[in-house]
């Protein structure tokens, strides 16, 4: 088998050990990513950054600032997110023309260069300007890395692995907002270095993302995909084994992947972002559904509140009560508890299912933003009364259940919208069906950073109201549109995405009518075997409602779809 032209790490590890190595670089780009998204917290009340960017000023008594211009506050805030959407969707297209290795040393350095620009803005339009190059950056990294990790690992491991990768993720917020913390007692907090460091320190992972990305294995699809076929059987190999009870694993996976291959050149002029988005040509697949159910999706997310208790968590325990100082400390102990809370998923997402996570989720989180309001009211006209001791039990009953919202998204809604894109989509379609995902992302951070401060600062506590109200109407929405992805395999996705409505009942009831007409290709994938005609080596793919075919006749037979 060939190995490629460069030292590589697929040399010398092999199987569980190099899944670890390719994870702890995975890792990298996504502890980058929640450290960026935290990052703006602690930077948004810093003084010097404040006066800079001329949105406010420090009150000389309280000490707390006081913003003067909030829509200039949430631009420089969300226009990372129009970054980010725009990247997403140039990282897909880019990860599939040049690979994913690639791809993320771009993303890596597109990021770094937005990081720096950041840290020596000036003035405001250098801040925007800056934070959408940043946002690009990070959005091809955030399109191309849990590709690039989904398309090494196991089928088995996959789902673990996305809950465990977001306790990295929460991981990089808490070191932000402590970073941040421990900042503010430099030269009182006036100092330029309380928020330029902070923006700087996110370069330190990417470095070394962009030093060693080049010496791990390039993804074995991709190689598939552009007949670089004696590389990808080597990864393969090394990735799945080869002896004992290992042996013809790799060779098997291989050969699914190369008749997938086939099937998406037949159907490249299908896979397009603009195809994909209005469904064109995808007959009974409805993959124009599925981009759309991925999308929304990610815009509920935020919507439930976590955008503004991520970024605006001190202007929520100030309006509870609690000073500048002890604001940005209980924002920071309010995330240790969030990064743990994720670890839940690794053990009740597969279990219970992503339909009753995110009802759980749901009801818990608006219950704790209904709350939340409700004590920050009660505690605002303790305090207007001149009731001291009830308008701080008041603030502190507040901040605990900010405390249980963020516990309980860490552990149900925080993961869900990112691991249902991976397993809804065709594998032809997989990178650009995640990058529809990301950008669904974007537009729900974009639009609720940019609204959150206005919010804020014209209602107040009324806010934390609305994030319980999207709770809400999250869960008839996802009760009716979201059919369980959990249990399922990637085969079955399209059998249960092929009814005529997007009710999830009519969903069901066409999945166990088609299950039946399927049984050889479902009862395959359940075993674990490969999907191979051992005869020919061609892949046998069972169409939607229809007999079992051969790769080469699935092109036709899906235009009569």
């Amino acid at each position: 088998m060939a190995r490629g032209k460069r030292w590589n790490v697929a040399d010398v590890l092999e199987k569980k050990q190099l899944l670890i190595a390719v994870n702890c670089i995975a890792a990298l780009s996504i502890f980058f990513f929640g450290y960026d998204q935290g990052m703006m917290g602690g930077v948004n009340n810093a003084e010097d950054y404040i006066n800079l960017m001329g949105f406010g000023y420090i009150d000389p008594v309280t000490k707390d600032p006081v913003i003067t211009d909030s829509l200039l506050q949430g631009g420089i805030v969300s226009v990372y997110y129009l970054g980010t959407l725009f990247g997403c969707l140039l990282g897909g297209w880019v990860g599939d023309k040049v690979g994913r290795i690639k791809t993320i040393g771009l993303g890596a350095a597109w990021a770094i260069l937005g990081a720096s620009l950041q840290c020596s803005a000036q003035n405001a339009n250098w801040m925007i300007c800056a934070r959408a190059v940043n946002g690009i950056g990070t959005g091809i990294l955030n399109a191309i890395v849990p590709v690039w990790a989904t398309e090494t690992a196991e089928h088995t491991s996959r789902g673990k692995f996305i809950a465990i990768e977001f306790t990295l993720n929460i991981f990089g917020v808490v070191v932000a907002y402590w970073l941040e913390f421990g900042l503010s007692y430099v030269d009182g907090g006036r100092s330029a270095i309380r928020w330029r460091f902070p923006i700087a320190f996110q370069i330190i992972p990417l470095l070394f993302l962009l030093a060693a990305v080049w010496y791990f294995p390039e993804s074995p699809r991709w190689l598939v995909k552009v007949g670089r076929d004696d590389e990808a059987r080597y990864i393969l190999e090394r990735l799945r084994g080869k002896t004992g009870d290992d042996e013809g694993k790799a060779e098997a996976e291989f050969q699914d992947i190369k008749a997938v291959s086939e099937l998406e050149k037949k159907t490249a002029n299908r896979s397009s972002y603009y195809a994909m988005f209005f469904g064109f040509g995808s007959g009974k697949l409805h993959t124009g559904r599925r981009v759309q159910l991925v999308i929304w999706l990610q815009i509920i997310q935020e919507w439930v509140g976590i955008a503004g208790v991520t970024v605006y968590a001190p202007t929520i325990f100030r309006i509870a009560g609690f000073d500048s100082n002890k604001s940005q400390w209980i924002s920071g102990l309010n995330n240790i508890f969030y990064m743990f809370a994720t670890l839940v998923c690794v053990f009740t997402l597969d279990r219970i299912g992503r339909r009753w996570t995110l009802y759980w989720g749901a009801i818990g989180q608006g219950i704790a933003m209904f709350l939340a309001g409700g004590m920050s009211r009660l505690g605002i006209n303790a305090r207007d009364a001149g009731n001291i001791d009830f308008a701080n039990s008041y603030g502190a009953a507040a901040a605990s259940f900010v405390f249980i919202f963020t516990s309980v998204f860490g552990a149900t809604w925080l993961t869900v919208p990112w691991l249902y894109p991976a397993e809804i989509f065709p594998l032809e379609v997989r990178a650009k069906g995640n990058a529809w995902g990301v950008v669904g992302w974007s537009i729900g951070n974009g639009w609720l950073t940019l609204l959150c401060p206005v919010m804020f600062n014209a209602i107040g506590e009324k806010t934390l109201y609305i994030f319980g109200a999207s709770n809400i109407l999250a869960l008839p929405m996802v009760w009716a549109l979201y059919p369980e992805s959990n249990q399922r395999t990637l085969e079955e996705m399209d059998l249960l995405f092929a009814a005529e409505t997007p009710w999830v009942w009519d969903a069901e009831k066409n999945f166990a009518l088609l299950k039946e007409q399927n049984p050889g290709l479902v009862n395959a994938a359940r075993r674990g075997s490969s999907v191979v005609d051992p005869e020919t080596g061609l892949r046998r793919v069972s169409v939607i409602g229809v007999k079992t075919l051969d790769t080469r006749e699935v092109g036709d037979m899906k235009e009569e779809l």
